[in-house]
């Protein structure tokens, strides 16, 4: 059956890969902007905007380090929380695991403490608020060192209750997964889940590093998997979850269009594939957008659709019973 434009909204959405950083809204970057007197190379929002046409991941992750310099205060990471959390509410995304990059404002002398009760607190709130639950995921950076990575650990480690996961983002090419093999065995022996960005610009090795050198249980983006039939016979037999963001790849030129994804080859192989968003506010959309443009150019089935939820509900870190009650949720779209 083909899902409706109102099924795609009514379903619940579970979003696991999404750099809160990436959500920063143009209008949200001129106000921050203002609130604490840092100037911006553009004059407007609308030339801010026009920014955002990009040739590859690193010409986005420029703009992307450069708007984060707005974020100063604890009251600016609650307000990038709750504007998110607030077009969650809208789109009916019922729980988030959110990445953010410590480093990118440390770097800066932004204190990491600054950071993490900020968002917290934020997410707090909207939990509180609209009933969207939450995990958070420290993302080492992978263009960094390893010795940096390991910094970035120990400042965290004051602030252990308030982060589930450890991740790896940024420029993937050049900085293969191995580089940080000992950060991820401190991460893993701290208790921390473990989750990379692996096979986007870079290649299906980097997914094999990532599993087999780093331990991790979810791979972000994961595309690249199909160059490798070994690696795909091996993610099904073992059902690691992909985290794929569809409209990031597009925007990013991983696919030329919508049309080209490999969305449905990697359904039809059987892996465990997941819908998010990346950076919304850079990519033009949040999770019904990215659900509308593949339903637009692939198509999908209900069945299928069901079957994207449901993994993403399994895939994610919430307790047992917060996966009971997505699952409810799910099933009800049906009924």
């Amino acid at each position: 059956m083909t899902p409706t434009p109102k099924f795609l909204k009514s379903l619940p959405k579970i979003e696991l890969h999404m750099h809160i950083e990436g959500s920063l809204e143009p209008e949200l970057m001129f106000s921050l902007a203002q609130r604490n007197g840092i100037d911006l190379p553009y004059d407007s929002v609308d030339a801010l905007r026009q920014a955002y046409d990009f040739s590859n991941l690193q010409s986005f992750l420029d703009l992307y380090y450069q708007g984060a310099n707005v974020l100063q205060t604890e009251q600016d990471f609650v307000d990038l929380a709750m504007a998110y959390l607030g077009r969650c509410q809208q789109q009916n995304v019922r729980h988030v695991e959110i990445f953010f990059d410590p480093q990118t404002h440390t770097e800066r002398g932004i204190a990491f403490e600054t950071v993490i009760n900020g968002l917290h607190r934020g997410f707090m709130q909207g939990k509180k608020q609209y009933g969207i639950s939450f995990e958070l995921i420290l993302c080492f950076l992978r263009h960094l060192s390893e010795d940096s990575a390991l910094n970035t650990l120990e400042q965290a480690q004051p602030f252990r209750d308030k982060i589930t996961g450890v991740g790896l983002d940024s420029s993937e090419l050049g900085h293969p997964p191995e580089k940080f093999e000992r950060a991820f065995a401190a991460a893993r022996a701290q208790g921390y889940r473990l989750v990379a960005h692996a096979g986007e610009e870079g290649p299906a090795d980097y997914i094999w590093q990532a599993l087999q050198l780093l331990q991790v249980e979810r791979i972000d983006h994961g595309v690249a998997c199909t160059e490798d039939p070994a690696l795909v016979q091996y993610l099904v037999e073992q059902r690691i979850p992909l985290t794929i963001c569809p409209n990031s790849n597009v925007r990013l030129r991983v696919f030329d269009t919508m049309a080209d994804h490999n969305l449905r080859e990697l359904l039809d192989a059987g892996l465990k594939v997941t819908l998010n968003s990346d950076d919304p506010a850079y990519f033009g959309g949040y999770m019904l957008e990215n659900y509308q443009n593949v339903q637009n150019a692939l198509s999908l089935t209900q069945a299928q659709w069901m079957q994207l939820t449901a993994n993403a509900i399994d895939a994610s870190f919430a307790s047992d019973g917060r996966k009971a009650a997505l699952y409810q949720q799910l099933m009800a779209c049906f009924d």
